[in-house]
């Protein structure tokens, strides 16, 4: 098997400490002892897009905000299936994940920031949405590890009642609010539905050929 090999590190403001790994064609992102992104495994991320994009169908123009970049599946795989006016703004707030994307990951990026529909944002995903009310057909989170966070303290906002209801008043009337998580959360699923969104929970693999770990996924219309 080939070594690893670090590649770069960042600082997640407020939180800890990211490490990219190569190992021949594959990328890990890695905090701690924690491995959070792998390029071998993006099936539920991808799940995250074309599922939320399945219950905008019939929406004209529609406007998706993409909370977190990390390796870009959830990105891609949303453009592969929305139409020419649609319109994704993408919320990243480590800059160097940005870096990392347009440089020694360019292949894997495959060009999607350059993508006429997509606007980035270097921020953090909550600012954006308070400051966007009835702006979204869709807010997409796969930030942390879900709502169960691991990498910043402050990320537990986005899921708090208070949260919630910043991400609902961003939303436009029968929006959707789509939610990335490792794990189930039985105390989130009521936490969505007592913020006033009508909820449905799967279980998805992984990897896109239906193996791997099994990752929740929740999508809450407002």
């Amino acid at each position: 098997m080939k070594p690893r090999e670090l590649v770069g590190t960042a600082k997640v403001p407020q939180g800890e400490e990211l490490r990219l790994f190569r190992r021949g064609e594959d990328f890990m992102i890695v905090l701690d002892r924690n491995e959070l992104m792998n390029s071998r495994m993006s099936g539920s991320e991808e799940a995250l897009a074309t599922m939320t994009c399945d219950r905008l169908r019939g929406r004209s123009a529609p406007r998706l905000l993409i909370g977190g970049y990390g390796m870009g599946f959830t990105l891609r795989a949303a453009l592969n299936v929305l139409g020419r006016d649609a319109r994704v703004a993408v919320a990243e707030l480590v800059p160097e994940i940005v870096e990392w994307a347009r440089g020694p990951m360019a292949a894997l990026t495959a060009g999607c920031l350059d993508d006429p529909r997509v606007e980035l944002v270097v921020a953090d995903v909550a600012e954006i949405m308070r400051r966007s009310p009835g702006t979204f057909d869709a807010i997409l989170l796969d930030v942390d590890n879900g709502p169960d966070g691991l990498i910043r303290s402050a990320n537990d906002r986005l899921y708090s009642p208070r949260g919630l209801a910043t991400a609902k008043a961003a939303l436009k009337s029968g929006g959707i609010l789509a939610i990335w998580s490792a794990a189930p959360d039985p105390a989130f699923t009521r936490r969505l539905k007592e913020a006033g969104f009508t909820v449905e929970e799967t279980t998805v693999r992984a990897r896109s050929n239906g193996k791997g770990a099994r990752h929740t996924l929740w999508f809450g219309r407002a």
